[in-house]
C-alpha cells in the first residue's frame, strides 16, 4: 500500500539518481510542496512552471510530464499551465502508514530537448476525517455478583487513525448505577479507559448491564465512536429456593383416580444454573399415611393420588414439602400442604324396614300404622340428605315420627275386592348430583271380611219355556258372583216360597243350591199356566252371612199343539152340514159363515179359510180371514140342485193344524129374505132343528159356570196381600185362564180375528152375525141356557152365545178388571 517506503521503491529511486547523476550534466534540487489530504479532484497543488523556472510556451513542445513513484496517480500537471493539480483525492491514512508522523508523496517533472528532471515532493498533511472506533462493537465482560465494588475491567481502547490532536483525546461512559470508567494515557500517548464497579452487584436483581462506551478525538469538529459493554453478572447461591405462598389449601374429589394431579408445586430459586436446580422432599413431619396416600415428584413438583381416596374415612390430609437448590452448599426453603378431600355422592341411600304387618284386614281403620322405616346416607351435605317416598297411587301415607324414621300409614279405605294386595316400594333418594336412590319392596296383603252382598249378573231374569217340557229340564243358571274369598265366597241358592193358587213354588221349580241351576219339575202348559213370578235368594257364608235376591219371570211359550175346532156351522159328529138357501138368492149373499176356534197363542191361533172342494169355483166364493160364504152370482137354471162345499179352517203354527167341514147346499124355489150386508143378517130357514136348541142350551149352562168360577178366583186372588215391592202388581198370579179344559162349549182366544157372536132365537132359524172386536183383546165365548118369554123381534134375547170380554193393561198378566160386553 505504502510503495515509498518499500525497499524496492528505494532502490529504484536510488538507480534513478545515479542514472541522473551519470548521464545528466544538471541536477536540479527538490522542489518541497504541502497540501492536506482529501482535496478534490481539480484542485491545483502549484504552478511548476513558475516554480522550476521552465517557460510555459514550450511545455506543450518539450513534452512535460510527470513520473510518480506510486502506484496509483495522484497528481498531473498541465502542459499549457504548467499548473500542477489533483487527479484523484489523496487519503493519507491509506498513502502512509497509520500513525506515520510525516507522509510523501514523490514524483518527477522531465521535459525534454534538453532533457531534464526535477524532483518534487508533496507531503501530505492529516485532517479529522476519521472517527474513533473500537476493534469489537461489543465488550462483553462476566463479572461475579459477590465482586467487591472499586474492583477494576479493562476494556479495548479505540483507534482513530487520525494523528495529533484528531486522535482519540477521551471517553464517556454511559449513565448507569454500578459502573464508572477511569481514563489512561500510554507510553505512546494513546488513550485507554478503564471499567471499575463502584457498587455491587445483584445477579437477582439485574443479571446483564448494559453500557456504551463512547471515543471522542480532538478534531473540529470531533468525530466519536461507540462500543457496547454487556456486562453479565455471574451468579453465586445466595438465594435459596421459595413458593409462592407459605400454606397451599387444596381440595379433591374423593374416589379420584390414581395418578390424578392435586398441586403442583412451583418453587422459584433467583440464582440460575445448577444453583437454581430445585428437589422436592417430604419433612418428616409428613406422616407415613400421608405419604402412601399422595405421591410427590421430586423434579416437578407436582402432587398426585397414590392411594384411595375416601371422606367417609379421613376427610383431611397435611404434608411439610422441602426444595432444596443443587447447589455445592445448597440452600432450602418449605411449604405447608392441607389437602381437603371433598365428598362426592359416591354411597346410596339406604332403607332399613324396622317393622312390616303383613296380613291386615281390608277394614282396617284409617291412620293404622303398617310398617316403620329407617334412611340413612353416609355421604354429607347434600348428598347425605335423603328423601323417602312411595308411589302416589296407593291408599298409603308416610308420616315421620322421629330424625329419618317413618311410618307407613293407612290413608284411604282398603278395598281387598279391588286389590287384593299391595307392593309398596320405598324408594329413598339423596339430593346429590346426580342423586342416587335405593329402593325396598314390601307386599302387603290384604284379608278378606265379609263386606260384599252376592250379585247377579242381572237384576230380572226372564226365561222362556216351551210348553209341553220334559219334567226335570234345566231352565236356565242364576249363578250370582261374590268378590270375598273363602267361606264369604261360597253361596247357597234358595227359590223363595210363594203359594199361587194353592201351589207352593217349590212344587213347580227347584234350583240346585250350589251353581243356581233352575229345573222345572212338571210339565208346562200354555193353554193353562202362562207366566210365573217369584224370586231366588243368594246367600254367602260368611258370619254374618249376606245375601241378595234376583226376580225371576217364567214365560210359558206357546207351540201349536191345538188343531182348530169349527164351532159353526155346526154338525154333530163330523157329519155333513146341510143348508138351504133360496134359487133366488142375488149375487153376494152371505150363504154360510164357518168360524173356527183356536186355544193356542195369537200367533198359532190366527185362522185362514179355504175351499178344498166345491161343486162350482165359479158359483161362490169364500173371505178366507172370516170364513163367510157368499154367491158370486145368481144361480141359473143350468145349476146343479145340490153344492157340495168343503172348507179347511187352517192355524197359522209350524208346522199347521187344521179341521174341515162341509156344507151340503139345497137350493129352494121358497122365497127366503137375504141380508147381504154385514152388520146383521137374518136368515130365515123353514125348519129350525131340535139339535140346534140343544146345543144353545148346553153351551149356555156351562159357559155361565165357568164364568162364575173365574169370577169367584179372581177375587180371592186379588184379596191377598201384596208381593214385595221387589215385584209389580199381578205378577205373582199364575195367569189360570185355563181355556182348553173349562168345558166343551167353551173356548178362548186372543185372535184379532175373531168375532163376537150371538145368537138368538126370535123364531125358529133366525141368526145374527156381529162385526169383529178390536184386537189384542181376549174373549171367552160361552154358550147361554136359553131363556123363556123371548120375543120374536128382540136380538137381546136370553137364549143367547155371548162372547165375554177379559182385558189386562198389562198383556200376559191377569188384572182385577173383567170388562163384559153386553147388549151387543
Amino acid at each position: 500500500m505504502h510503495m515509498l517506503n518499500t525497499g524496492k521503491s528505494w532502490r529504484r529511486y536510488v538507480a534513478a539518481l545515479l542514472f541522473i547523476f551519470t548521464f545528466v550534466d544538471t541536477v536540479v534540487a527538490v522542489t518541497h510542496y504541502s497540501v492536506p489530504e482529501e482535496l478534490e479532484e481539480g484542485s491545483v497543488v502549484a504552478n511548476l512552471a513558475s516554480d522550476l523556472g521552465l517557460d510555459v510556451k514550450t511545455l506543450s513542445r518539450r513534452k512535460m510530464r510527470l513520473d510518480i513513484i506510486s502506484s496509483k496517480r495522484y497528481l498531473d500537471v498541465n502542459k499549457d499551465t504548467g499548473e500542477l493539480y489533483i487527479v484523484e483525492r489523496i487519503d493519507r491514512e491509506f498513502l502512509c502508514a497509520i500513525k506515520t508522523p510525516t507522509c510523501f508523496l514523490k514524483m518527477e517533472a522531465i521535459v525534454e530537448n534538453p532533457q531534464r528532471i526535477f524532483y518534487i515532493e508533496i507531503e501530505i498533511t492529516d485532517i479529522n476525517d476519521n472517527a474513533p472506533h473500537f476493534r469489537r462493537d461489543t465488550i462483553n465482560l462476566d463479572i461475579m455478583e459477590s465482586t467487591p465494588a472499586g474492583e477494576r475491567f479493562s476494556v479495548n481502547n479505540a483507534v482513530d487513525p487520525d494523528l495529533g490532536s484528531n486522535s482519540v483525546k477521551t471517553y464517556l461512559l454511559s449513565e448507569n448505577e454500578h459502573f464508572e470508567i477511569e481514563i489512561q494515557t500510554g507510553r505512546d500517548g494513546s488513550k485507554f479507559a478503564d471499567l471499575i464497579l463502584k457498587q455491587g452487584l445483584d445477579r437477582e436483581k439485574q443479571a446483564v448491564h448494559s453500557l456504551v462506551l463512547t471515543a471522542v478525538d480532538g478534531g473540529v469538529p470531533t468525530r466519536t465512536g461507540t462500543a457496547s459493554i454487556i456486562v453479565r453478572v455471574l451468579d453465586t447461591n445466595d438465594n435459596a429456593p421459595t413458593f409462592v405462598k407459605d400454606n397451599y389449601d387444596v381440595n379433591i374429589m374423593e374416589n379420584s383416580p390414581v395418578g390424578s394431579l392435586v398441586l403442583k408445586l412451583n418453587a422459584s430459586d433467583l440464582d440460575e444454573g445448577t444453583n437454581a436446580q430445585i428437589e422436592y422432599t417430604y419433612s418428616l413431619y409428613t406422616s407415613e399415611k400421608t405419604q402412601g396416600t399422595f405421591n410427590l415428584n421430586p423434579s416437578t413438583g407436582e402432587i398426585t393420588v397414590k392411594g384411595m381416596l375416601n371422606y367417609e374415612d379421613i376427610r383431611n390430609y397435611e404434608m411439610e414439602i422441602i426444595a432444596t437448590d443443587k447447589a455445592v452448599k445448597s440452600l432450602s426453603g418449605q411449604c405447608k400442604v392441607k389437602i381437603s378431600v371433598t365428598d362426592m355422592n359416591d354411597n346410596h341411600p339406604e332403607i332399613s324396614i324396622k317393622s312390616f304387618q303383613s296380613p291386615v284386614k281390608e277394614n282396617v281403620p284409617l291412620d293404622t300404622v303398617i310398617a316403620v322405616v329407617s334412611v340413612s346416607d353416609k355421604d354429607s351435605g347434600d348428598n347425605g340428605v335423603v328423601d323417602l317416598h312411595i308411589p302416589h297411587n296407593m291408599p298409603f301415607k308416610l308420616r315421620e315420627s322421629s330424625d329419618n324414621y317413618y311410618e307407613l300409614v293407612v290413608s284411604e279405605p282398603l278395598d281387598r275386592e279391588k286389590v287384593p294386595e299391595y307392593d309398596v316400594t320405598f324408594t329413598v333418594t339423596d339430593r346429590g348430583s346426580p342423586p342416587l336412590s335405593d329402593n325396598e319392596t314390601m307386599t302387603l296383603e290384604l284379608l278378606d271380611v265379609n263386606d260384599n252382598v252376592p250379585q247377579f249378573p242381572q237384576s230380572f231374569y226372564t226365561i222362556r219355556v216351551m210348553e209341553n217340557n220334559a219334567p226335570g229340564a234345566l231352565l236356565s243358571s242364576l249363578t250370582a258372583f261374590d268378590p270375598d274369598l273363602h267361606e264369604n265366597q261360597y253361596l247357597v241358592y234358595f227359590i223363595l216360597e210363594k203359594e199361587i193358587a194353592n201351589t207352593s213354588m217349590s212344587m213347580l221349580f227347584s234350583i240346585n243350591p250350589e251353581n243356581g241351576n233352575l229345573y222345572a219339575l212338571k210339565t208346562f202348559d200354555y193353554e193353562i199356566e202362562k207366566e210365573f213370578l217369584f224370586h231366588i235368594e243368594a246367600r254367602d257364608s260368611g258370619s254374618p252371612p249376606l245375601s241378595s235376591n234376583v226376580t225371576v219371570h217364567i214365560i210359558i211359550v206357546d207351540q201349536n199343539d191345538n188343531a182348530p175346532v169349527i164351532v159353526s156351522p155346526w154338525r154333530a159328529h163330523g157329519s155333513v152340514v146341510e143348508e138351504k138357501i133360496p134359487r133366488s138368492t142375488d149375487k153376494g149373499s152371505l150363504v154360510a159363515k164357518v168360524i173356527a176356534l183356536d186355544t193356542d197363542s195369537v200367533h198359532n191361533s190366527r185362522i185362514t179359510y179355504q175351499f178344498l172342494q166345491v161343486t162350482d169355483a165359479t158359483l161362490f166364493s169364500l173371505d178366507q180371514y172370516n170364513g163367510e160364504i157368499r154367491t158370486m152370482r145368481m144361480f141359473s137354471y143350468r145349476d146343479p140342485r145340490h153344492q157340495r162345499l168343503v172348507v179347511i179352517a187352517k192355524d197359522n203354527g209350524q208346522p199347521a193344524l187344521s179341521a174341515t167341514v162341509t156344507i151340503k147346499l139345497s137350493t129352494v124355489e121358497t122365497a127366503v129374505k137375504a141380508y147381504s150386508d154385514l152388520t146383521e143378517v137374518p136368515l130365515e130357514y123353514d125348519i129350525f132343528s131340535d139339535l140346534n136348541l140343544y146345543l144353545v142350551i148346553g153351551l149356555g149352562s156351562v159357559s155361565f159356570l165357568l164364568l162364575i168360577t173365574i169370577l169367584v178366583t179372581i177375587v180371592l186372588k186379588c184379596q191377598k196381600p201384596k208381593a214385595s215391592k221387589a215385584a209389580p202388581p199381578c205378577r205373582n198370579s199364575v195367569l189360570s185362564e185355563r181355556n182348553s179344559t173349562i168345558a166343551d162349549s167353551t173356548l178362548v182366544s186372543n185372535d184379532a180375528y175373531w168375532y163376537s157372536l150371538f145368537l138368538a132365537e126370535t123364531r125358529k132359524g133366525k141368526l145374527v152375525v156381529r162385526q169383529p172386536v178390536p184386537k189384542g183383546s181376549r174373549y171367552i165365548v160361552s154358550s147361554l141356557p136359553r131363556g123363556t118369554g123371548l120375543t120374536d123381534t128382540s136380538d137381546s134375547a136370553a137364549s143367547t152365545l155371548q162372547v165375554r170380554l177379559f182385558c189386562c193393561s198389562h198383556p200376559g198378566v191377569v188384572c182385577n178388571t173383567i170388562c163384559e160386553l153386553f147388549n151387543v
